[in-house]
């Protein structure tokens, strides 16, 4: 183990905050980097080096890689189908990061890069049916990902490719599928699915409505992939030889209607379901084909959807209570 500190930026947000409290937990040194002001953090940890920086701008960039050992590039302005589809721009100007943060990895010497990307890099003619077909790799060519944030994810790929081919920067590069678990947004536009209709459910029983309203028919399908696993396989490819994008996704296929019903189990409700066609919804349908990991890392993301989403609802029926205590939940927790 050396001395060097490991970098993740965007250590303030739902995915980099538990990364650092892996590595961290592991021994590593740890430089965390967020644009955010340190309270706004989900999670801090004092015995590392918190460092508040722009990574928008080369000069932070050179700074929190100096001396590193290793970097974990998580950092990107953005949030749930919500945030994307409305925010494009923003979501392309991550590339300033990806850009920076990769020639101030070369400059400063460190030995490994990761970079998050995302499945939103996927060719979208092949995502248009409930019923797809699970995604493999090379779907991401011809390309056709999902606009604004899909376009940034897979031209960062590239770069990230072509640092390792023409500078020799060890670059590594997952593709995320719909992220989920505690200590993550929960609502204010930008979380995604499940966060949202746990918070949904739980509003839903403090107003007294027993109503949700779901975004597009409930029929679109994805997959979901809770945290610890995302943690574990991040580190794992970081540590691998696996050179080009790869899945790291749950390969347990729902409905947007089987995710509320999953939820719904768990605090023992049932709820009225009003259904919203212009609300943004993304894709019809996608899922992970974990061929390649399970074939290269003999491993692949298996924590249950059942059981991640009741840790994430206790955690989030937690958080509403303390931003709302004059209103009762009275979840059950069922199941």
């Amino acid at each position: 183990m050396t001395d060097r500190p490991m970098v993740v930026t965007g250590a303030g947000g739902f995915i980099g905050g538990h990364l650092v409290a892996d590595l961290r937990q592991q021994g590593h040194a740890v430089r965390a980097v967020d644009n955010k002001p340190l309270h706004e953090w989900y999670q801090v940890f004092h015995d590392v080096e918190n460092v508040v920086a722009d990574l928008s701008l080369k000069e932070p960039c050179a700074a929190v890689c100096r001396g590193a050992d290793q970097v974990y590039q998580l950092a990107a302005d953005m949030g749930g189908m919500g945030f994307i589809e409305h925010n494009k721009a923003l979501c392309m100007l991550s590339v300033l990061t990806n850009t920076h943060m990769l020639q101030a990895a070369l400059q400063a010497g460190v030995r490994r890069f990761f970079y998050a990307s995302s499945a939103c890099v996927y060719n979208a003619d092949k995502q248009r049916s409930e019923a797809v077909v699970p995604l493999k790799e090379e779907d991401a060519y011809p390309a056709m990902p999902e606009d604004g944030y899909g376009w940034e994810k897979l031209f960062s790929e590239r770069m990230c490719r072509h640092f390792r081919e023409d500078f020799g920067l060890t670059t590594r590069v997952a593709r995320f599928h719909n992220v989920y678990g505690p200590h993550g947004t929960w609502d204010g536009g930008r979380e995604k699915a499940p966060a949202a209709i746990c918070r949904k459910v739980i509003e839903a029983q403090a107003n007294g409505s027993n109503t949700i309203t779901i975004w597009g028919t409930g029929q679109q399908t994805r997959s979901f992939m809770y945290i610890d696993d995302c943690i574990r396989g991040t580190q794992a490819i970081m540590a691998s030889d696996i050179e080009e994008p790869i899945n790291l996704g749950s390969s347990e296929l729902v409905t947007i209607n089987q995710l509320v019903d999953i939820v719904e189990r768990i605090a023992g409700v049932g709820l009225e379901r009003r259904y919203d066609p212009t609300a943004p919804r993304g894709v019809n349908g996608r899922n992970s084909d974990n061929t390649k990991i399970r074939a290269l890392l003999g491993w692949e993301p298996s924590t249950p959807l059942a059981d991640g989403l009741r840790r994430t609802y206790q955690w989030i029926a937690d958080q509403f209570a303390a931003k709302h205590p004059g209103e009762a939940v009275s979840a059950r927790m069922a199941g």
